[in-house]
């Protein structure tokens, strides 16, 4: 690929996800039904990645999975945590546990089926391979303690990870709050890829240009009725995958919160507060084609319809470093713009 990636096309069956004991020697399932009210509008096309840009696609039966090179394992903590999170204790959502800090937006208090969100991509400064900084949709459940179970899905920019400073389209999930269950993609069996086209991992292109043209992904996360597994569609109808419902104890049934929009890692080198970026490096209130931003948020209800959110609540934890405004209009629904620039004078 462009980006220096391996891509791998490996057989539908022979993907991590069937390592596991409960999914061994079974077949990925047909297509869910989709829930009501997806206007299949956003991006049509599947030509968002750097590597398929010159028409490779993988064939039929297989899938592409982008290859973990021995650069990538060498640049891990250790090869135990590769493509984990670091746990983090208390994972209460108003901390900043171990540097991580967040511009949010968030609903609870009812039961969630689901999520969407058309998410801006760009490509902020990460200021040393220990940090990140992603935009993503959190689908939550459990207490923040030690049953915490997600799902999330969105871009980031991880130098540890992928060695480089593409945002790259990622999936994660855990039940036991990042501990000892879930990773990164498909660094670990869980997520059941059954596209042909899309590279979890890889770099996503076009992105967003400060003042110029805006560039974003619709991600749509939501339970199916029938089997109750988790599924994942990127633009408009590409279905990507599933979380198999028995990886989860709490998401077995329904999501508590759903949660928007940023976060970094600030490692502090220094001494200082870190200039990693967040969304487009630039405040909030500079608004369009300036500011990142999440559209036409919606949430999923017990119905499978796509409903649109009541009472959105943003957060941001270092308001100084990095900070969120909300509204709503005709044409993007509910929507946020979110981000700054980490370090300046009054975030020192």
């Amino acid at each position: 690929s462009p980006d220096g990636d391996i891509i791998d096309c490996v057989l539908l069956h022979h993907q991590p996800a069937f390592d596991h004991p409960r999914l061994k020697g079974q077949k990925p399932l047909d297509p869910p039904e989709r829930p009501s009210g997806v206007n299949p509008n956003g991006m049509g096309g599947e030509d968002f990645q750097l590597w398929s840009m010159s028409g490779e696609s993988c064939p039929e039966g297989t899938i592409p999975i982008r290859r973990t090179s021995e650069e990538d394992m060498l640049r891990a903590s250790s090869v135990r945590r590769f493509g984990r999170k670091r746990p983090r204790r208390r994972v209460r959502r108003d901390s900043t546990s171990n540097g991580h800090e967040h511009a949010v937006g968030y609903v609870s208090g009812d039961q969630y089926y689901g999520a969407k969100a058309s998410i801006n991509v760009w490509t902020p400064r990460v200021s040393n391979q220990y940090e990140f900084s992603l935009s993503q949709m959190w689908v939550i459940s459990g207490s923040f303690g030690d049953d915490l179970n997600t799902i999330e899905a969105g871009w980031q920019v991880s130098p540890e990870l992928y060695g480089d400073n593409y945002p790259r389209f990622f999936t994660y999930w855990t039940t036991d709050a990042y501990q000892a269950t879930g990773c990164y993609n498909l660094l670990c069996s869980g997520f059941v890829q059954t596209n042909n086209r899309i590279a979890i991992g890889a770099a996503i292109s076009p992105t967003s240009s400060y003042n110029g043209g805006q560039f974003d992904i619709s991600l749509l996360i939501w339970k199916d009725p029938k089997h109750g597994n988790w599924w994942l569609e990127f633009g408009s109808g590409v279905l990507v995958g599933y979380w198999p419902s028995f990886l989860f104890t709490h998401l077995r049934d329904h999501a508590s919160m759903v949660q928007f929009g940023g976060e970094v890692v600030n490692s502090r080198a220094g001494g200082f507060h870190t200039s990693t970026e967040m969304g487009s490096g630039h405040f909030a209130g500079q608004g369009f084609g300036k500011a990142s931003y999440f559209r036409n948020l919606q949430v999923v209800d017990w119905d499978n319809n796509l409903i649109p959110l009541s009472n959105l609540r943003v957060l941001a934890d270092h308001p100084n470093c990095y900070d969120i405004q909300g509204g709503i209009n005709r044409v993007w629904g509910n929507y946020f713009y979110y981000g700054g620039p980490g370090r300046n004078v009054k975030c020192p």
